[in-house]
């Protein structure tokens, strides 16, 4: 009989968000008539802008003539989407990046999970706690760890508390690891980072020959213009870090599914005999024999991002967002309930009222307010007592579920 990866057993729980469907499954199926309000996944609620959706179109259209047709394009991604981003989120801000540094993918979930194929299994990783689950778990499953202790700490990756008290921001930590996970601004608790944090953090990996794995993902959301978009302001970081960027939040692609990751070519990491290696190369590698590129139409609607229109248009969403997140955050505020974030992300992160537990808050809200948000601890130990809300709803029916959390808390 074949045998099984045994590292998924390792795994305590179904993943936070199958876990949070099934809640909301047993309670509409026991309450129909609810109208129940998710603010919970971090799911875009907009339509696509409409000159992404007319590049969409053109893409679609270029398929059904035989001499625009496109079968496979390259792994990396087409040059000309490339150029898009190298031109417009990038080289603004100061950061010269080259076409071979960039790949195109169907999703930084994806490539947050499948990085870990051109790293040995006996580097130290470093994770913030709480935490996009992703990181954690995709560890657990290549084998990198042992067994989860009590409070669901795996033995092999250093966990960073970021709490209150020190802004939610992890901390340099005291011993050499090799991997570190940052994700700014941070999902869950849209904390951002400052130049002189990153700063350190940087310092840090060129020090230890560690390598940085920055998840920018809510980058677009950053409104203080004081807070670095990408760890590639800092310099030093071409040298430690790789980065993760999204369309899924950017331009309301989740259901679209389009990425890219940057790996600088002056990125080293050291093999089996101690000699530096290109990490570039690596993944080059990688792309190219487990993947097949992002479709030839999603890749024209993602470069239509870059347009003038396409970039003015999804402002205006991202606009939208803010100030749902602006309607969460003080709406809730005046009604006595500590929050955090909402400014430069879409995720409030507030305070369970009463000492509640996290999964005993969810319940509360579903239940009485039939309003879904995210449980803190569902983001690792140190997110007990706190609880995600996401800004990505229509207006009316965030303003209705701020009027019910509110009047629940009364």
């Amino acid at each position: 009989m074949a045998r099984i990866n045994d590292n998924y057993l390792k795994l305590k729980a179904g993943y936070l968000f199958p876990e949070i469907g099934r809640r909301i499954k047993a309670f509409t199926e026991a309450n129909p008539q609810a109208k129940v309000i998710r603010l919970g996944i971090g799911d875009v609620t907009r339509p696509l802008a409409p000159a992404v959706i007319e590049a969409f179109h053109r893409g679609v259209d270029d398929l059904t003539r035989v001499e625009s047709f496109m079968g496979y394009g390259p792994e990396q991604g087409y040059d000309w989407l490339i150029d898009a981003i190298i031109d417009n989120a990038f080289k603004p801000r100061g950061v010269n990046l080259k076409r071979s540094e960039i790949f195109i993918s169907d999703g930084s979930k994806c490539d947050c999970a499948n990085i870990l194929d051109i790293f040995d299994l006996g580097n130290k990783v470093a994770i913030g706690d709480p935490v996009y689950p992703v990181y954690n778990d995709t560890n657990v499953m290549v084998g990198r760890t042992g067994e989860a202790d009590s409070r669901g700490y795996y033995e092999g990756i250093v966990y960073i508390p970021c709490t209150e008290e020190n802004h939610f921001t992890p901390p340099i930590p005291q011993e050499k690891v090799d991997l570190i996970y940052l994700c700014f601004p941070n999902n869950p608790t849209g904390a951002v980072a400052g130049k002189e944090q990153l700063q350190q953090w940087v310092d840090y990996a060129r020090t230890n020959e560690a390598v940085i794995l920055f998840d920018a993902a809510y980058e677009a959301f950053i409104t203080d213009p004081a807070i670095p978009h990408s760890i590639y302001e800092i310099p030093g970081a071409e040298t430690c870090a790789i980065e993760f960027r999204s369309f899924s939040k950017t331009a309301g692609f989740t259901g679209v599914r389009c990425a890219f990751t940057v790996v600088p070519e002056a990125l080293r990491a050291r093999n089996a005999q101690g000699e530096p290696v290109a990490l570039n190369q690596l993944w080059n590698r990688r792309q190219a024999t487990k993947f097949n590129g992002v479709s030839y139409p999603v890749q024209r609607a993602a470069a239509a991002v870059y347009s003038p229109e396409g970039w003015r248009q999804n402002q205006e969403i991202i606009d939208y967002y803010m100030e749902n997140a602006r309607l969460i955050r003080e709406g809730l505020e005046d009604a006595g309930v500590t929050c955090f974030g909402g400014t430069n992300a879409p995720y409030i992160w507030l305070t369970t009222p009463a000492g509640l537990s996290s999964w005993d808050f969810f319940d509360q809200l579903l239940n009485e307010c039939h309003v879904v948000g995210t449980p803190g601890s569902g983001f690792g130990p140190s997110g007990e007592g706190y609880f995600r809300l996401s800004a990505f709803g229509q207006r009316e029916n965030v303003s209705e579920a701020v009027s019910r959390i509110r009047k629940n808390l009364a």
